[in-house]
C-alpha cells in the first residue's frame, strides 16, 4: 500500500509540474508572439558606430544582413534569414509609400540582384550597416538604388 501511495504521489508531482511548465511555456511564447517596434528599434539603435565587417553577424561588428538579422533575432525573438536577398525573397513586399516602422527597406540592380538592407525608422530613414559602419541615414541617398520594402511581421 505504501508503494502505491508513493507511486500516486510521484505522478502527481510530475503531471502537476508539466502543466505549470507547459502554462509558463505558452504565456512566454504568447510576449513573443507580438514584438514591438521599440523593442527592435533599441537593439538596432544600441549598434550604431559599430563597425562595417563583410559576413559579420554581431555583436561587436556587422554587415548590413547580419545586423538585420540580429536585430530581429535579439528585439523581436524572429530568424530571418542571412542574406539580404534570401530577406527579399521570404517577405511580403509593401510599397514604400506604405513602410512602417521595422519594415527592411532593399537596394540593388533590381529584385533579382539585391545587395543591401536596411531596417525603416521612419520620416525616409533606416539603420543600416555599410562601409561608414552601422549609421542612420536616408532611405533615398543618392548612392543607393531603393529596389522594394518588406514587412517582416506585423509590430505594435
Amino acid at each position: 500500500m505504501k508503494k502505491w501511495f508513493v507511486r500516486l504521489a510521484l505522478t502527481a508531482v510530475a503531471v502537476f509540474g508539466f502543466t505549470v511548465a507547459t502554462n509558463m511555456t505558452h504565456s512566454t511564447t504568447a510576449e513573443a508572439a507580438t514584438p514591438t517596434y521599440s523593442n527592435i528599434y533599441k537593439v538596432a539603435k544600441q549598434q550604431l558606430g559599430k563597425p562595417y565587417g563583410w559576413g559579420s553577424t554581431g555583436p561587436s561588428r556587422f554587415d548590413c544582413s547580419g545586423l538585420t538579422s540580429y536585430v530581429y533575432k535579439k528585439g523581436a525573438s524572429k530568424a530571418i534569414p542571412r542574406t539580404a536577398q534570401a530577406q527579399y525573397n521570404k517577405y511580403k513586399k509593401v510599397s514604400y509609400a506604405h513602410a512602417k516602422k521595422g519594415d527592411l527597406v532593399f537596394f540593388g540592380g533590381s529584385k533579382h540582384s539585391i545587395s543591401h538592407v536596411g531596417m525603416y525608422i521612419g520620416h525616409g530613414k533606416m539603420i543600416d550597416s555599410q562601409n561608414r559602419g552601422v549609421i542612420v541615414e536616408s532611405v533615398k541617398a543618392p548612392w543607393w538604388h531603393h529596389v522594394g520594402t518588406a514587412r517582416v511581421t506585423d509590430l505594435k
